[in-house]
């Protein structure tokens, strides 16, 4: 907002400095006066008839004072002057800092030398803050430009059906529907988990009390069937694990996780077992699945939209959109929880969740 000017900082510290120093000194005269010349007497013959009488002594004292007055002042305002302008050089780097960073240079760093005081410490928690600003904006450009990517190929997809389907009438329409009709389901899958993804990024959650255990069986339940299909078996143990939260979200996370880790498994004869419990204050959810080694440097990555620990080739219907356990983490995250991720020696993935639990 637009301010009216006024007196910089470092020209407020000088005359601070400056009108300490005299303020210093005429406290200094006014102990002199007070215990010394007050007690010589103002007479002609002065002290014992040898010393100088009060007059002579103010008179002889006073110019001296007001000179010693008047380099006080200055002293006060050129030192103070200079000692302001060497205690304000780091605000002045950490003011640049901040225009570079509001126009938009998110790499460069303060830096800022010496030992720890206020503004290192100011300096240090702004580098800090522009770490996570530009690993936020990376994200997000990354997000947008795959979220694009993404949006793109149904549609280039959609628009090569009706040509083809243009340029021969004879082609069988059926299949034709039948294929647009995929395509456009998948688009609107992709389309629900990017809202849902931004929903749960916002943090603006209804909280209730949800039972984990009570989630996980009912998402184990809804991916039975798929999981019978692939020959995978799915057990869910634990005993209760109450947390605050929205019922909805935390349903749509554990709802990802058992079908990440069932699509995600050996091709037959993979296990998934779901647990949750009460441990420590906090209630967790813990996923594991048997399935293919995975390298450990791709774990961290899995977390990000549109990454996946196999190849982006869709083998079928239930390959996903890469946005899974983008989800999950996002849920997490709007619950005030953590999410670890962790390689099996022998295959798979182990993801825990931990939520704040509740009595």
């Amino acid at each position: 907002m637009p301010r009216s000017p006024g007196l910089s900082v470092r020209l407020k510290l000088t005359l601070s400095y400056a009108g300490f120093l005299a303020v210093a000194g005429a406290l200094l005269l006014a102990v002199v006066w007070w215990f010394l010349l007050r007690y010589v007497p103002d007479n002609s013959q002065g002290l014992l008839g040898i010393s100088p009488n009060r007059y002579l002594l103010v008179r002889t004292f006073a110019p001296a004072a007001a000179w010693a007055m008047v380099f006080l002042l200055v002293f006060g305002l050129v030192g103070g002057w200079m000692l302001a302008g060497r205690m304000l050089a780091p605000l002045t780097q950490i003011t640049a800092a901040t225009r570079l960073a509001g126009n938009g240079s998110l790499s460069h760093r303060i830096r800022l030398a010496g030992r720890q005081d206020e503004f290192r410490e100011l300096a240090d928690a702004f580098d800090a803050m522009l770490d996570r600003l530009e690993s936020h904006v990376a994200e997000q450009r990354r997000f947008a430009a795959n979220a694009s990517h993404e949006l793109r190929t149904p549609l280039a997809i959609s628009q090569t059906l009706l040509d083809v389907a243009r340029r021969d009438p004879t082609r069988d329409r059926g299949e034709v529907i039948e294929r647009l009709q995929a395509v456009n389901t998948r688009a609107i899958d992709l389309t629900e988990a990017l809202l849902l993804l931004s929903r749960s990024d916002r943090g603006n959650i209804v909280r209730e009390s949800v039972d984990l255990s009570l989630v996980a069986e009912e998402a184990a339940e809804t991916l039975l069937p798929l999981a019978e299909r692939r020959g995978i078996t799915l057990d869910v143990t634990g005993a209760a694990a109450r947390t605050s939260g929205s019922a909805e979200l935390l349903l749509r996370m554990a709802t990802n996780l058992v079908q990440n880790a069932v699509v995600h498994n050996l091709p037959a004869g993979g296990t998934v077992t779901v647990h949750t419990e009460a441990r420590g204050g906090a209630s967790v959810l813990r996923v594991e699945n048997t399935g293919h080694p995975i390298p450990p440097e791709l774990v961290p990555t899995l977390t990000e939209p549109f990454q996946r620990g196999t190849e982006r080739a869709r083998t079928d219907e239930h390959a996903g959109v890469g946005l899974g356990l983008a989800i999950v983490h996002s849920i997490v995250r709007a619950h005030d929880g953590t999410l670890h991720l962790a390689a099996r020696p022998t295959g798979g993935l182990l993801v825990t969740v931990r939520l704040p639990g509740i009595p």
